[in-house]
């Protein structure tokens, strides 16, 4: 990691997550669009240790049920097996210079991604901890690496909430092991004016299928379609909301899109048409015990949130008091 580029990082992330900041309501009840309630349970799913963790990133292995969870403020990356209640330390702070872990994922083959905000992305076998891969930004333009999404052919994207451009690593190049990371796309040109010092790129996700990604403009609420074949850019149309404060995303089969709207304590569900061009919003949870949701991951029956607390001492957002434990939620009914 090139430890120069930190602090203009985190002053980044602190006036972005600032300006995005809006009230959250205190109903912990879900509402669709035409304002009817249903029952939405949230509970903790596993506890992180650490007195200061605020973790970010999320990623869950369907072939074992293994969830990793990543610290913005330190790098640690955690290890949660099935049904254990508190995560162990699997990747310490510092392992292979990296401070800072944003965006994760576990590939079709069982491989960990893993982005440093201010250098690149790394890649680990999941059984050892060995790194395999490592793919860095060059130059010294201000960046901030934050999540990634990694398609069936196993070509992975990764999005820079400054520079609003994706990243691309194809399977050649992971085979390699090592190499620049370059962007694939420029959406600079593309998006809604915002504030001086706000993100703007942030949740990537695919297609199931492949034949698309979906990336989100977390100021301007805007969600994008890329088509990695042609390189062809749309905006997705949304109707019954936007995705202000929006995060991380997930896709699942059938179209159904989540996102964790951060600041705004809220997860939200949409339908998304077969062609990826239109969403629908469909529900809603808000509720402050999601204590500022950084991102989701979709594992059988529920949906594992990231409780970030980036709002208490030692985070990047202007403090309202000292942290609690920091925790994964599960909930259900999203």
């Amino acid at each position: 990691m090139t430890k120069k580029f930190l602090p203009a990082a985190l002053l980044t992330l602190t006036t972005a997550l600032t300006l995005a900041a809006a009230p959250a309501a205190t109903a912990a009840s879900g509402q669709g669009p035409g304002g009817e309630g249903s029952r939405t349970r949230i509970s903790t799913a596993f506890t992180l240790p650490g007195a200061k963790v605020f973790p970010e990133g999320i990623a869950a292995d369907p072939r074992t049920g293994t969830v990793y969870v990543g610290s913005y403020t330190d790098g640690t990356v955690y290890r949660a097996r099935p049904g254990g209640r508190t995560a162990e330390v699997f990747l310490p702070s510092g392992t292979d210079g990296r401070h800072t872990a944003n965006g994760l994922r576990v590939d079709a083959h069982g491989r960990l991604w893993v982005t440093d905000s201010t250098s690149g992305v790394s890649v680990y076998d999941t059984r050892s901890g060995a790194r395999t891969a490592h793919f860095e930004i060059p130059g010294s333009e201000p960046r901030f690496l934050n999540d990634l999404a990694v398609t069936p052919d196993g070509t992975a994207y990764l999005t820079d909430s400054v520079r609003a451009v994706v990243y691309r690593v194809t399977p050649d190049q992971l085979a390699a092991g090592s190499g620049p990371l370059l962007p694939a796309y420029d959406l600079s040109g593309r998006l809604t004016p915002s504030p001086a010092g706000s993100f703007n790129l942030n949740g990537i996700t695919a297609d199931p299928a492949g034949r698309f990604l979906l990336t989100v403009d977390m100021t301007a609420g805007d969600l994008y379609r890329i088509d990695p074949r042609s390189g062809a850019v749309s905006r997705v149309a949304l109707t019954g909301g936007d995705l202000k404060t929006a995060d991380g995303l997930d896709l699942a089969p059938g179209g159904v899109l989540r996102a964790a709207q951060n600041t705004r304590n809220t997860l939200s569900r949409w339908q998304l048409s077969a062609d990826g061009t239109r969403a629908r919003l469909v529900r809603t949870v808000t509720d402050p015990s999601l204590q500022i949701p950084t991102t989701l991951a979709r594992v059988p029956g529920r949906t594992l949130v990231v409780r970030s607390q980036f709002d208490k001492d030692g985070g990047p957002m202007p403090s309202t008091g000292a942290p609690t434990a920091f925790t994964v939620a599960s909930v259900r009914g999203l």
